[in-house]
């Protein structure tokens, strides 16, 4: 029997990274399923700025995904003000991309504390939660990046990968206690954001909006979908691509330009996003300007 979705009115959400990109348009997109939604973000400002055009059912706060005081506090005043948290987007996440071996440590350890240390942190707090009530569902934002590994961005597909293998895991305890919490993982394509800015193309490819990924994380919410490939299209490729074999596969990967798209990336086109990114985690000092700059280029 088919499961019935999930009527999501009258819920509350709490989204990390969510003042831009898939995380402001996964806010407008659960607003408009009668949700309330908190958003957080290092940049709170900008929060506060997406919130009061999103309407009132939008409330914003200052988060730092690495810290756990951040964190909960984030999490404790979205429940005071909005009610019990249902559901968790693991949004927040950055990308500097580069040669492997040009890459610095603080830019190493930036995108793992965000990217990897952020959702373990954001699983935690939200489970805290939801186990006692028995009832709620996190969402991780992962990229097929770390389905398929992406020369360019060794790090962050690194990051990417582990997301997933963490919440399948996480999914299994979950089902062993037999928990009623649903958790799921979404991975995109490139995506028209500030931090797809600049990147290569896939030939037969159209980069997604944010709210198509929007779109895909409220029916993962209302379906309990747990690998959530945006578009759907993209896990019958990767069906196929794990009965070629290596040589074949990675063949035709480079025939469409797929092992471009971060390697290929246009450095002056991602300058801006890039010297943001660098200075997303308060606790770390960003790298040389200079030094970031040409490793982002791949030279």
């Amino acid at each position: 029997m088919a499961r019935q979705p999930r009527i999501l009115a009258g819920e509350t959400a709490a989204i990390t990274g969510a003042a831009r990109g898939i995380g402001r348009a996964t806010a407008a997109a659960l607003m408009r399923h009668g949700m309330r939604v908190a958003i957080g973000d290092v940049d709170v400002e900008a929060a506060r700025l997406t919130a009061q055009e999103l309407g009132p059912s939008a409330v914003a706060f200052e988060l730092d995904v690495t810290d756990r005081a951040s964190f909960g506090a984030f999490l404790d005043v979205a429940e005071e003000q909005l009610g019990p948290l249902d559901v968790l987007v693991n949004n927040a996440g950055i990308m500097q991309v580069g040669r492997f071996i040009d890459e610095d440590d603080l830019t190493a350890q930036r995108m793992i504390d965000i990217n990897l240390h952020g959702v373990i942190l954001g699983m935690k707090l939200a489970l805290d939660r939801m186990l006692p009530r028995d009832r709620g569902h996190i969402v991780n934002i992962s990229s097929q990046a770390g389905k398929f590994g992406a020369p360019g961005g060794a790090t962050y597909s690194a990051t990417k990968h582990a997301v997933v293998g963490l919440t399948e895991a996480v999914r299994g305890e979950l089902r062993l206690m037999d928990a009623h919490i649903d958790v799921s993982y979404v991975m995109p394509t490139v995506v028209n954001t500030e931090l797809g800015s600049g990147l290569g193309e896939v030939r037969g490819m159209a980069n997604l909006e944010p709210t198509d990924v929007a779109d895909a994380i409220v029916e993962a919410l209302q379906l309990g979908t747990v690998d959530v490939w945006v578009p759907k299209s993209a896990k019958r490729t990767n069906a196929l691509g794990t009965l070629l074999p290596r040589r074949l596969a990675e063949g035709m990967a480079h025939a469409i330009k797929a092992d471009r798209v971060l390697a290929g990336a246009d450095a002056n086109t991602r300058r801006e996003y890039e010297l943001r990114a660098s200075h997303s985690e308060p606790g770390l000092e960003p790298a040389p300007e200079r030094q970031r700059i040409t490793q982002s280029s791949g030279e």
